[in-house]
């Protein structure tokens, strides 16, 4: 048991020197949705994997990696609080400009959520205002402009805030997955008493129970579903504030029992490795909940795929980050931060359920 504390010891503390080595966070304090390993350079600063990496840091600065990553967390934290924010449309922007490249002029639900998460995490490690109020007015961003609900519209088109054109794809169409960025209201409706809050993750949870086992096969069989699978895993997290309801209880049973079947049908196609540290999080949290009991073998058996993601490599821009995925041997050209962040943590919650440490906080899943 050693050499595999050993092996998790060292991993994550590679991985938190990746994020705070490979210039993946920009000097403006905001990150890229990933680095082109084939290309040698960043993609465009995204505020949702900005939200994603403020969160990263946090847990990696608390999982004695880098100290410098709570450092690293507050400038991403000021990124999205102070730069990226559009005070004047009162709404959190898809991407942001860089070296003349203008993006799409858009906004997601989604994104918005995890902003929102990852500054009021921020807040509470430091407790700073200023993380607090940004993160309220992204949740009232997406209270307000994005319908009614509880079917909230995936995307808005910017300046004018109308809805954009759904199609097929999980981003662009409202889904079970949506469930996960409401979970920022659920956060703050504890933090700040507003039952509105609390009120509309209700909403988005009563909505998302119903017909969820259809959502990963949406778009047919093949490599398609294990984007799927990674967007309802994002369902199953949202859950886990509700997992004493019966109902929340059997999503999960039956939504990680689901997710499993498919992933290992889908695995010889394409592999996400962000998918298979979803999964193992979501069996910790659900055998440390109660809700159903650990399947040591899948779980150990996830922990060693998911090292088999993370990049090996003498160079800063690529060593300790985890790649996306792959198809068939061929690991694909994108070291990424979501990936980093949530393998990092799955290996993590690992280390800590097999040391008898870990707390099934949900407040703390990045």
């Amino acid at each position: 048991m050693l050499n595999i504390v050993e092996t998790l010891n060292s991993r994550l503390q590679a991985a938190s020197q990746w994020f705070m080595q490979s210039g993946i966070q920009e000097s403006s304090g905001g990150v890229a949705r990933y680095y082109r390993s084939d290309l040698g350079r960043n993609a465009l600063v995204s505020t949702e994997i900005t939200g994603y990496a403020v969160s990263a840091l946090l847990h990696l600065h608390g999982a004695g990696g880098d100290p410098e990553c709570f450092d690293a967390a507050v400038r991403a934290g000021r990124f999205l609080a102070r730069a990226a924010w559009d005070d004047t449309l009162r709404a959190m922007p898809f991407e942001c400009a860089n070296d003349g490249i203008v993006p799409e002029a858009l906004a997601y639900f989604f994104d918005t959520g995890i902003i929102a998460r990852g500054l009021l995490a921020l807040w509470r490690r430091s407790r700073d205002n200023e993380f607090l109020q940004a993160a309220i007015r992204c949740a009232e961003f997406m209270a307000r402009d994005f319908g009614g609900g509880p079917e909230f519209h995936p995307v808005l088109e910017l300046p004018s805030k109308t809805p954009a054109a759904r199609d097929r794809r999980w981003s662009r169409s409202p889904g079970c997955y949506q469930l996960k960025a409401a979970l920022a209201w659920r956060e703050l409706a504890e933090e700040t008493g507003r039952a509105d809050f609390g009120g509309l993750y209700e909403q988005v949870l009563e909505w998302a129970l119903c017909g969820h086992t259809a959502f990963p096969t949406g778009e047919g069989v093949g490599e398609r579903v294990m984007d799927r699978l990674h967007a309802y895993c994002y369902f199953l997290e949202g859950l886990l504030p509700c997992a004493d309801r019966p109902a929340c209880a059997e999503a999960l049973c039956e939504g990680i029992a689901h997710t499993a079947v498919l992933l290992a049908r889908t695995a010889p196609l394409f592999e996400r490795s962000d998918v298979y540290a979803q999964l193992l999080r979501v069996r910790l949290f659900a055998a440390a909940l109660g809700v159903m009991p650990l399947d040591c073998e899948a779980a150990a058996r996830e922990a060693a795929i998911i090292g088999e993601f993370q990049a090996c490599d003498s160079g800063p821009r690529i060593d300790g980050g985890f790649y996306f995925g792959r198809k068939g041997a061929q690991l694909l050209p994108y070291v990424n931060p979501v990936s980093t962040a949530f393998c990092a943590q799955a290996l993590d919650m690992w280390r800590g359920h097999r040391a008898g440490t870990f707390e099934p906080d949900w407040r703390m899943l990045i």
